[in-house]
């Protein structure tokens, strides 16, 4: 990952297993555009450790790379691109099929 580049922490819900977003407010959230953007290393690191810190919401947080040329952070990966999307097995539920 280069030095420098916009993230975001991503996780699941512990209980529902939905792709969360560390929010702004320092909650969780299950909207891309709602997330928290880290723009350098230090930042990145405080909110990962926010994240780390709450272990009763969210499973496995991460740091994931985002671009910020648009109205909301986009994933720069496409495992990050992925999960924006919901179930792959299943097109008629998730966000793919405009249920949440």
């Amino acid at each position: 990952m280069p030095a420098h580049s916009p993230r975001i922490v991503s996780a699941n819900d512990l209980l529902a297993g939905d792709v969360i977003y560390l929010a702004r407010n320092g909650g969780w959230t299950r909207r891309l555009s709602e997330a928290a953007v880290a723009l350098d290393d230090a930042e990145a690191k405080a909110l990962l450790a926010a994240a780390e810190f709450q272990p009763d919401v969210a499973v496995g947080p991460y740091l994931a790379e985002v671009a910020l040329d648009g109205p909301f952070p986009r994933p720069l990966h496409y495992r990050e691109v992925f999960r924006t999307r919901g179930p792959s097995n299943r097109p008629d539920l998730g966000r793919q099929a405009g249920v949440r």
